[in-house]
């Protein structure tokens, strides 16, 4: 048997006969018995979750279903920013293992480092090729546990999202097989299944790399052994005109994802928020810790960037041995339409380079992808993961 997939989106109120349809549908074009599901659905359908996961794994046939809340829906070549819903993917791996594992606040919050969290999954290093990762966005600690299990399983990539539409912390978020669950995190290991990635952050570098030469916590004094925010001036200065209008409040931080990088481009920066500057003690303070001897480079990102962005790396994964046979989506609910002036344009762009694969996602409160050799928590961000046949 070969690997296959089928997908739904389905938009409107709930409706039982609807999410049969769609299950029954979905598991037609995936050509026989799922290995997984995939479901992301719209707070408004929360209220009936019950018969939504029963209806889905009915009829679907679905041994295993992973999901969580979406604000807004992402379905093939479609995306739906707002209203009720779900999106649905199918997949089968004849050759994959798969293991679901469940992480409470808890265990975030008591964890000793990277082998706690090879103790509490049963899983080594070389028994997991890349992780899926749903979690809820009021979960404390998610960075912090991100950079442990990036140490735990150095060579699997996290590819995944936060879920949105929900507006307290005690709100579960999360389905996992038939029902929602509290936890902080569900995170799939794939042994066996080829997956690439692409992570979009939508910029591009502007000005020079400086190493960073004076810095605590997330203050930067110099760059280069000059004030960093002379630096910033003189870097917004030597933009075009058109640039400079596109660049108010959209400029940002790029940190090397690897100091062994002699030409560093764009996707070669872990992209984070510039918070302020101050220029009387020439600071600027970025979302992130910064550390002396760390490579940074100011980024534009707007609209034009994003979309160039987001096609060039799409096009750099459909050159390579990778032919998908379905993906997941994870966009920034930041993006979309009121960002990119034009409906569906994510999806859009996934399609057009890749063909009218089976898909799912949802728009995120905040995005889990790879840059580099680690996987990070990021914003305004497309993260995709393609499924290779």
């Amino acid at each position: 048997m070969k690997e296959c997939a089928g997908s739904r989106l389905v938009l409107g109120a709930f409706r039982e006969s609807a999410v049969a349809a769609a299950a029954e549908e979905a598991l037609a074009e995936c050509g026989g018995q799922p290995s997984c599901g995939f479901l992301f659905l719209s707070p408004d359908w929360l209220p009936q979750i019950d018969e939504v996961l029963d209806l889905v794994r009915l009829h679907g046939r679905v041994p295993l279903l992973l999901g969580s809340a979406g604000a807004g829906l992402i379905g093939v070549s479609r995306e739906a920013e707002s209203g009720a819903g779900m999106s649905l993917l199918l997949v089968r791996w004849p050759q994959t293992k798969l293991t679901p594992i469940r992480i409470s606040r808890q265990q975030i919050e008591e964890s000793t480092g990277p082998a706690y969290w090879q103790m509490e999954t049963g899983l080594g290093p070389d028994e997991v090729d890349s992780w899926i990762v749903l979690a809820n966005p009021f979960a404390p600690g998610l960075e912090n546990w991100l950079a442990e299990w990036n140490v735990a399983f150095p060579d699997a990539p996290s590819i995944g999202g936060l879920a949105s539409g929900i507006s307290a912390p005690g709100e579960n978020a999360l389905v996992l097989d038939g029902e929602l669950t509290d936890a902080a995190v569900l995170a799939l290991a794939l042994k066996g299944a080829k997956v690439r990635t692409i992570v979009s952050q939508g910029c591009k570098p502007v000005g020079e790399p400086f190493t960073i030469t004076q810095a605590e916590e997330n203050l930067i004094y110099a760059l280069g052994s000059r004030p960093a925010y002379q630096v910033l001036s003189e870097t917004f200065n030597a933009l075009s005109d058109e640039e400079k209008e596109r660049a108010r409040g959209n400029l940002f931080a790029g940190l090397a994802a690897s100091e062994y990088v002699a030409d560093l481009k764009r996707g070669d920066f872990l992209v984070r928020n510039l918070l302020g500057a101050d220029p009387q003690t020439g600071a600027v303070a970025i979302g992130a810790r910064a550390r002396t001897g760390q490579t940074l480079q100011y980024q534009l990102r707007d609209r034009i960037t994003a979309h160039a962005d987001l096609l060039e790396l799409a096009k750099l994964e459909a050159t390579e041995d990778c032919h998908p046979f379905a993906s997941l989506v994870f966009s920034c609910n930041g993006r979309g339409q009121r960002f990119f002036r034009t409906p569906n344009h994510d999806a859009g762009v996934l399609a057009e380079t890749f063909g009218a694969v089976p898909s799912a996602g949802f728009f995120c409160n905040g995005e889990i992808g790879p840059i580099g050799r680690a996987s990070y928590l990021h914003g305004y961000t497309a993260s995709v993961a393609l499924f290779c046949k």
